[in-house]
């Protein structure tokens, strides 16, 4: 394992006197905290030295050193300092085994002595994240996340596209659990939640954290959801207007989950032309001519469901288009005509009636007689100089 980085929590220092008389030796110790794998350092402070034998001792009551002197064959622990103030050992590479209390004692004419108690954090590894069973579009998808070993317990969060899952949360069921095996503990999680054909390939994020690892720091395994759902078909054609002769490929764009691995084309309740290609998702229809026109089917399966595409095909003739536009310009030119002769007709007709009003005859008298003849003629001849009044008549 290679080298941790060194942790080191408030330390506690305890104080131990010389008992007896003519004893002025003091020892001091520090606890000292490291994550497994690290190193750690245990101190023994001397006051009043004068020279007599100083002994450290393993929790197991082994002794490492002897004053300067190895006494354990153990090369993790080496003597770092030794001097009239101060004895420092160094621990590297800590395991579990090496927690426990660190006897330093100073052997005057009595013995005194101090316990540096050291603990080991065991960081979490990196989670295991594993799924119930397979997830279909509709359904629910329940993963469980485990932490094998840690101390403390490992503490463990869900996160859902960088937002963390949480049972309090709509939709999302869960439980966690954790159980003591020694020194260590294990630690799982489980989480439940809807899924739709939209989440497929989506990452669910496990996180495990504790004392051990560093502040801000955490243990992540990711899980890509994995979705089933039905198929879905699109038919893409290679140009929008198709001509005779021209080449048409027809592509038939389909998802699904599982994808699905074969996919068939029909022409209606026909077959497919015999210059047809079918490879796979394409359709290739050369040298077209009208008697491809048709509805076109691409159709796709996986064992969720069924998808089917359509594409109408229309053929349009070259020579049957040039002549419907060049007789387009002789029906204009006839319903042209048509407007003249009819606007021709109208005036003529405005003519005439306008003649007739024109040509009225008027006539004149000034006799008193026109009241007692019935014809406007005789009126005129026997009228008389003596009036005055004249007037006119439209006939």
């Amino acid at each position: 394992m290679g080298r941790a980085r060194r942790f080191q929590w408030p330390l506690l220092l305890l104080w131990a006197a010389a008992a007896g008389p003519g004893a002025g030796q003091e020892v001091q110790t520090e606890n000292v905290t490291v994550a497994e794998g690290g190193v750690a350092e245990i101190t023994c402070r001397l006051h009043q030295y004068d020279g007599s034998i100083v002994v450290i001792q393993n929790p197991a009551r082994q002794t490492l050193f002897f004053n300067g002197t190895r006494a354990l064959k153990d090369e993790r622990f080496q003597l770092e300092e030794f001097s009239p103030r101060r004895v420092r050992i160094r621990l590297s590479d800590a395991r579990l085994e090496d927690e426990g209390g660190y006897f330093c004692q100073l052997y005057t004419e009595d013995t005194h002595h101090q316990i540096a108690t050291l603990t080991v954090l065991v960081a979490p590894e990196n989670p295991v994240v594993e799924v119930r069973e397979q997830a279909v579009e509709g359904g629910e998808v329940e993963l469980s996340c485990l932490v094998p070993r840690s101390r403390p317990a490992a503490t463990l969060r869900w996160y859902r596209d960088r937002k963390e899952l949480k049972v309090s949360d709509r939709g999302v069921a869960g439980v966690s659990s954790s159980q003591e095996n020694g020194k260590v503990w294990s630690v799982a999680s489980t989480v439940r939640f809807r899924v739709d054909r939209k989440d497929d390939g989506g990452i669910i994020i496990c996180e495990a954290q504790n004392q051990a690892l560093p502040s801000g720091h955490s243990k992540q395994t990711q899980y890509v959801l994995d979705v089933q759902y039905s198929p879905t078909a699109r038919i893409h054609a290679s140009q929008a207007v198709v001509r005779e002769g021209d080449t048409l490929v027809l592509t038939c764009a389909v998802t699904g989950n599982p994808r699905p691995n074969q996919i068939r084309w029909n022409r209606g309740n026909e077959s497919l032309p015999e210059r047809a290609e079918a490879v796979g998702e394409t359709l290739t229809l050369p040298g077209l001519v009208s008697a491809d026109n048709g509805t076109y089917t691409c159709e796709a399966s996986n064992k969720h469901g069924h998808a089917r595409a359509l594409y109408v095909l229309v053929v349009y003739d070259p020579g049957a288009v040039v002549e419907a536009q060049t007789s387009v310009p002789y029906a204009i030119v006839g319903g042209i005509l048509a407007l003249l002769v009819f606007l021709i007709i109208c005036v003529l007709v405005g003519m005439v009636w306008c003649s007739v009003r024109q040509k009225g005859s008027y006539l004149t008298h000034e006799a008193s007689g026109l009241d007692e003849q019935g014809e406007a003629r005789e009126a005129f001849l026997n009228g008389s100089d003596g009036h005055k009044r004249k007037e006119e008549f439209f006939i």
